[in-house]
């Protein structure tokens, strides 16, 4: 399987460790991947420096690049997205929200709070699972999950195109990787975002102190780059809502993006959102916070457009989705309030 669907898949939530090596004493200066590449087996040279470039490769707790000089007592780690060993993929009969269907794909509507594959303490319950129950012969990419050509976080909700063919996932994949693909996003995020439309453009990778967390970087040989284009839809004074659409699809990339630029995704924990960082010091506005985190216990992340070339027929395809309920009882809520609350007033 091409490397288009482990990019379209991107890095997953969370790291897992697979080696780990303690530079010894009297160690000459080394770059890092000629060192490596006598310690693993079956690695090349250019496997190594890909898993640099992903950030997979660090030195005492710090990612490095590949022509990192390796030094006596350096504690090398070698951290992949999933966990080492190769998980069995249960079927389970769950639910699924399938929104189209033929011979070459499918297209699901995830539920909030699902895990699209196994992984970082998920191993049943999944999508995958799900999937793996209602089709036989997905065709399986390159970490082994059925049907995977790109991926959601498990807190958001929206849509996912599933191949059925090995020649889908392969046409599919090259949409993502060209950036061909139509992908909006609603959000909330807090904050008056000032400019009515704009572009965010910076490097993402993980975090250098939290790596649960991507964050931008300037330096451009750090990270992939992402673009993201937004546009506000309306306006509550401490929250806005807004529709984001990708030219790239890197992991966390409008929730770090949009941290990145001041406004972090309401209620979204990894990134701070779950925090009043907007609005008064009433307690009457506390308890109107805390009944929208309750009406929407996740990041308000949505995925609400998904559009692409059929593979089979060449036909240019959009589908469409509503916000799910969650999501529009904490806007109404929002709406609600500014109709009896001036918001500039009180800011």
């Amino acid at each position: 399987m091409n490397n288009n669907i482990e990019e379209n898949l991107d890095l997953e939530d969370e790291l897992f460790e697979h080696y780990r090596f303690e530079v010894p004493k009297g160690q000459a200066f080394l770059r890092i991947d000629k060192y490596l590449m006598y310690l693993i087996p079956n690695a090349t040279r250019n496997k190594i420096q890909n898993a640099a470039t992903d950030g997979n490769i660090f030195v005492n707790d710090i990612p490095v690049k590949s022509n990192y000089k390796v030094k006596p007592f350096d504690v090398i780690t070698i951290m992949l997205s999933h966990p080492p060993f190769e998980n069995h993929i249960l079927p389970e009969d769950i639910p699924l929200n399938i929104v189209y269907e033929d011979d070459a794909l499918l297209l699901i509507n995830k539920e909030p709070g699902m895990v699209v594959h196994p992984g970082h303490g998920n191993y049943t319950g999944t999508l995958v699972n799900a999937l793996a129950h209602h089709f036989d012969n997905l065709p399986m990419n390159s970490s082994e999950r059925p049907g995977l050509v790109h991926r959601i976080d498990k807190d958001t909700s929206g849509l996912l195109v599933v191949a059925k063919t090995e020649a889908a996932m392969t046409h599919l994949a090259k949409q993502f990787e060209a950036k061909t693909t139509e992908r909006e996003y609603i959000a909330l995020v807090w904050g008056n975002v000032t400019e009515e439309s704009g572009t965010i453009e910076g490097n993402l990778a993980r975090h250098l102190k939290d790596r649960m967390q991507m964050a931008v970087f300037d330096d451009p040989e750090i990270g992939k780059p992402a673009i993201t284009h937004y546009k506000v839809l309306e306006r509550f004074g401490y929250v806005t809502l807004i529709s984001c659409k990708l030219e790239t699809g890197r992991t966390h990339q409008i929730r770090a993006h949009m941290k990145h630029i001041g406004h972090p995704l309401f209620n979204d924990e990894r990134y701070g959102g779950h925090l009043i960082l907007k609005g008064t010091t009433f307690t009457k506005y506390k308890q109107f916070i805390e009944n929208c985190f309750k009406a929407l216990p996740r990041q308000a992340l949505h995925a609400k457009t998904l559009g692409f070339v059929h593979p089979n027929t060449g036909e240019l395809m959009r589908f469409d989705t509503e916000l799910p309920d969650d999501f529009k009882e904490c806007i109404e809520k929002w709406r609600n309030y500014v109709k009896s609350h001036n918001t500039d007033e009180e800011n």
